[in-house]
């Protein structure tokens, strides 16, 4: 009976978790924990609205895309405090409810999106405008060392994060071995469909103007010096 009792008040707990994430934080409250915390910060709208404007800070995965937004989520934290939003707070609060009953311990949502969020005069900010990568342009740049590294990915996604400090201890440990490559995942569209990058981050190598190598994803220092240093 004891056990009965105690397994029904972990459900009770769990379960109001679960709401409460749902129902959200009203934009002031939400705003406090961002200033107070400093948590981790989740968009879950589309890459087009994230462009479009987006809180500062915050990170992009695709809630109506689920296998995009499964690979993103798995470079999060789950002991750290985490913050999700849409444009309502209807997706926003379903990426909730599904991050929290995947082990992420600490799980809230902005109730009523960034609409309510404007609503009350907060801002948003939304990239400088600036034109795509040509493809001429990146077919200049691939070839434009010996050796070529090609980074495609973004500042707002989650694994491209990752992988900014394994790029800044390469350019130390190969120092001139390489010229780096940088192609925005949300801007050179141009570019991406004709590399046929669907994922980011995705790595290429070009010696000589010639491509050699590529892999998507997270990849380990180790592999990127061995794949530079053939």
């Amino acid at each position: 009976m004891k056990k009965l009792s105690v397994l029904f008040c972990l459900l009770t707990l769990l379960m109001g978790k679960s709401l409460l994430a749902q129902d959200g934080l009203p934009a002031t409250d939400f705003e406090k924990r961002i200033n107070a915390q400093k948590p981790q910060l989740l968009d879950v709208r589309t890459a087009g609205e994230y462009q479009a404007g987006h809180l500062k800070n915050s990170l992009q995965a695709d809630w109506l895309n689920k296998d995009q937004f499964a690979d993103r989520i798995k470079y999060l934290d789950k002991n750290k405090p985490l913050l999700v939003y849409c444009a309502s707070g209807v997706r926003s609060a379903a990426a909730a409810k599904w991050l929290l009953d995947n082990g992420f311990k600490d799980v809230q949502n902005l109730k009523g999106g960034l609409t309510a969020w404007k609503m009350e005069g907060k801002g948003v900010e939304a990239p400088a405008a600036k034109a795509q990568m040509s493809l001429d342009q990146y077919k200049q740049l691939s070839a434009s060392n010996d050796i070529v590294l090609v980074d495609f990915g973004a500042e707002w996604c989650p694994p491209c994060k990752k992988m900014e400090p394994v790029l800044a201890q390469l350019g130390n440990e190969l120092p001139n071995k390489y010229k780096l490559v940088k192609v925005d995942g949300g801007m050179d569209i141009d570019v991406m469909k004709a590399q046929k990058v669907e994922a980011i981050p995705v790595f290429i190598i070009y010696k000589k103007g010639k491509e050699v190598w590529r892999k998507q994803g997270v990849v380990e220092l180790d592999e990127l010096k061995k794949q530079l240093s053939k």
